[in-house]
């Protein structure tokens, strides 16, 4: 229950005050949750060590100080998504990589845009709606309905349609068969089906829905990332089309294609590794065990 009204008052705060005060505000309450949250602490800090490559924490616990002050202006920026449209979006975004959705769409079989947990990836797909592509985002359904519709309204506000994991399957095959594009999350796996893949140097479970989508209609993959630049500014990238190759070996093709993907979102980690909003520890056992966001 207090979830919920702590996300109606940032939204309230966020909404009613400029950037310029919204961001420092919530960066002193990223601060103190970095202080006073052990478990989301150590997570992010654990992380970066795989990232980083080091045990050092004076260099990891700045960095991971970042982490949560970026989420923090992340959902500043969530929380604003009514004051961004088709007229002032270039003040908000720049987008690189344009032609790559275009030559996606070409295919006629729809597009598959994977992102991560990096930058602002709702971001990603409120922007690809608003230039006018149809955009079906497969989302994880919070526990509390309350917080859950909140995240949805402000999603759909936009123009995404969003659908729930449980009834994503059919909803994304309607989607591509349309030539739409599906939004999927590539660095997380919720369905306890996903495929042993070598990532940041250890191995993990990698959802294979993005790999399953392409081998079934033939829709290439195009990777998508909004970044956070210095001057809180997002450049969002749409990458090269990923197609699916079939080599008459199914689950070897799979493996091939998902690997293409993994890399590009190892690419984007290593280079901004204080936008990584995973509040987990990635390669514990129960890292993709489902109960809040």
């Amino acid at each position: 229950m207090i979830q919920y009204f702590l996300y109606k008052i940032g939204m309230w705060i966020a909404f009613i005050l400029p950037v310029k005060l919204s961001y420092p505000l919530a960066s002193f309450v990223a601060l103190l949750q970095y202080r006073f949250s052990h478990k989301d602490r150590k997570a992010v800090i654990n992380n970066l060590k795989v990232i980083l490559g080091t045990e050092d924490n004076k260099v990891v616990e700045p960095m991971a100080k970042e982490v949560f002050i970026n989420f923090s202006k992340y959902l500043v920026d969530f929380f604003r998504f009514s004051l961004v449209d088709k007229n002032n979006i270039e003040k908000f975004v720049k987008i690189e990589g344009r032609e790559n959705i275009e030559e996606a769409f070409k295919n006629g079989k729809g597009i598959i845009a994977v992102t991560a947990h990096i930058g602002n990836w709702e971001l990603a797909g409120i922007v690809t709606a608003i230039l006018g592509y149809p955009v079906t985002a497969v989302a994880l359904s919070h526990k509390d309905k309350r917080v859950n519709d909140l995240f949805v309204r402000q999603r759909e506000s936009k123009g995404l349609t969003v659908v729930p994991l449980g009834v994503a399957l059919r909803k994304c095959y309607v989607a591509l068969k349309k030539n739409e594009v599906i939004g999927l999350v590539g660095d997380r796996d919720f369905t306890q089906g996903g495929i042993d893949m070598e990532f940041l140097g250890k191995t993990v479970k990698i959802p294979k829905g993005p790999a399953m989508f392409s081998s079934k209609l033939g829709a290439p993959i195009v990777m998508a990332f909004a970044i956070r630049q210095p001057d809180d500014s997002y450049r969002l990238i749409y990458k090269k089309p990923i197609y699916y190759k079939d080599t008459g070996n199914p689950e070897e093709d799979i493996k091939a294609i998902t690997k293409k993907f993994t890399v590009e979102i190892e690419a984007q980690i290593k280079l901004y590794p204080q936008q990584w909003f995973m509040f987990r520890e990635f390669w514990a056992d129960d890292a993709n065990k489902v109960d809040i966001l």
